[in-house]
């Protein structure tokens, strides 16, 4: 951890220059998952010729080198500095909620740098954040990742708690942040099915339970890249209270998600295995 903490402490633009060599490394050395997002890519957007494709593959890559050294930078980076690099198009849309005491829930997803926005949302919105996490096998990893995620107020909850420690706290004014877009792998999560990206994609059912279970409106927090080292995230509201299973909102939740990407191709986590077999589960 000492290592890390040595090189948040350098500038981003020495971050970026260790990001540079980093993208040689991943994607020529390595091909680091080159062909799963060759296929995610050519099955999400079958009109785009295979030069289009390519030039959205390769500037996949730098994002994603970047993203490493800008949670790195976390570690490290003030409160004042990231407020300047991410900043928030709308947060006047939860004043009305603040003023109302009604909580809400903040879906997110792997658009580039979801880190970042998590930890500015925690300085910038009217509203204290918690927020959604898998715990990981790796205590180093992990210890690290709370450590960013927290490092300006959020409040951490683990995913298999999420319902108990929501109601819990459900006095309190907060906006629950979940990465809803993973791939609900195991078992015992049930899963919503619905049309993105031109394939059929399963996604967490639970997220609509808990918005129905909690009875709080939902908004999409989109994130889109100006320049590098500086993104803009906008809050967009998605649906209501739920009153029944919540597949409504995550329906709108995934047409949101896909229009971001859309617009902006090479800014969403392609080298995650997002369309496993879940058929013969």
């Amino acid at each position: 951890m000492s290592m890390l903490k040595l090189l948040s402490k350098l500038p981003l633009c020495g971050l970026y220059l260790i990001s540079d060599v980093l993208f040689v490394v991943v994607y020529y050395a390595i091909g680091y998952r080159k062909k799963l997002v060759w296929k995610n890519l050519k099955n999400s957007f079958p009109d785009k010729t295979d030069k289009e494709l390519k030039q959205i593959q390769k500037q996949f890559y730098h994002n994603l080198c970047d993203q490493a050294v800008e949670t790195l930078k976390l570690y490290n980076i003030s409160a004042d500095e990231l407020k300047k690099r991410m900043m928030f198009k709308n947060v006047e849309v939860l004043q009305p909620f603040a003023t109302n005491n009604q909580s809400v829930l903040l879906l997110a997803s792997h658009l580039f740098n979801w880190e970042w926005l998590l930890a500015s949302g925690s300085l910038l919105l009217p509203i204290k954040t918690d927020f959604v996490y898998q715990e990981q096998q790796s205590k180093f990893f992990n210890d690290f990742v709370l450590r960013v995620r927290t490092r300006f107020g959020a409040y951490p909850i683990k995913r298999e708690a999420v319902g108990k420690e929501s109601l819990k706290r459900k006095g309190q004014l907060r906006g629950i942040a979940m990465v809803a877009d993973q791939f609900p792998g195991q078992w015992q999560n049930r899963r919503f099915w619905t049309n993105f990206l031109n394939q059929q994609t399963a996604f967490f059912q639970g997220t609509g339970q808990l918005a129905a279970l909690l009875h709080y409106p939902a908004f999409f927090s989109s994130v889109r890249r100006l320049r590098r080292g500086y993104y803009e995230a906008e809050l967009i509201f998605i649906s209501p209270a739920p009153a029944d299973t919540g597949n409504e909102m995550i329906e709108a939740y995934a047409k949101a998600l896909e229009k971001s990407i859309r617009e902006n191709p090479s800014g969403w986590l392609w080298s995650h295995n997002r369309w496993k077999d879940l058929h013969g589960l």
